[in-house]
């Protein structure tokens, strides 16, 4: 089994809900077990900060057999199942759900249709406050989360309260 770290970030619709129900097709599509999730954050826009509204951002960590190419397909295959289109969306624009491959155990892969680690993971708040809720010891292309996200600012980064 592989220890695979997975984002979620979303700005369209009941994001929240969403995550709640991407969370449990990835477990069940990729016949995976969840290991950890982080709480929901509000965050900024990044990227493309013109005209929309604030993400939500959450990291989990699962166990899955599936291979990195084969589980990144599956995260493409449930983005669509809740209204993502990448090949008609801005780039960094509003979308219902993103989910981003992060790590996948200690491999390293750079292909055009998968990198891992994730390129662009250390630059990251988004990503790394949620990570470091759940993995800040983890080690990923040499660095800790923790020290990496020690070298940024998180003070555009709300955790939400936990849904009721």
């Amino acid at each position: 089994m592989a220890d695979v770290l997975i984002a979620l970030g979303g700005n369209v619709g009941d994001v929240r809900a969403t995550f709640q129900k991407a969370i449990a097709n990835i477990c069940g599509m990729t016949q995976g077990a969840l290991l950890a999730r982080s709480s929901d954050y509000s965050t900024p826009p990044w990227g493309d900060e013109q005209q929309q509204a604030a993400f939500i951002n959450a990291c989990i960590e699962i166990e899955t057999d599936l291979d990195p190419h084969a589980l990144l397909f599956t995260l493409h295959r449930i983005e669509r199942k809740f209204g993502r289109d990448r090949t008609n969306e801005r780039r960094w624009g509003p979308r219902t759900l993103d989910l981003d491959l992060i790590a996948y155990d200690d491999v390293s892969i750079d292909k055009p249709e998968l990198t891992l680690p994730h390129p662009r993971l250390f630059e990251r708040v988004f990503v790394l406050v949620p990570l470091a809720e759940i993995a800040p010891d983890r080690v990923i292309a040499g660095r800790s989360i923790s020290a990496a996200l020690a070298q940024l600012s998180t003070r555009e980064i709300e955790r939400l309260p936990d849904p009721s």
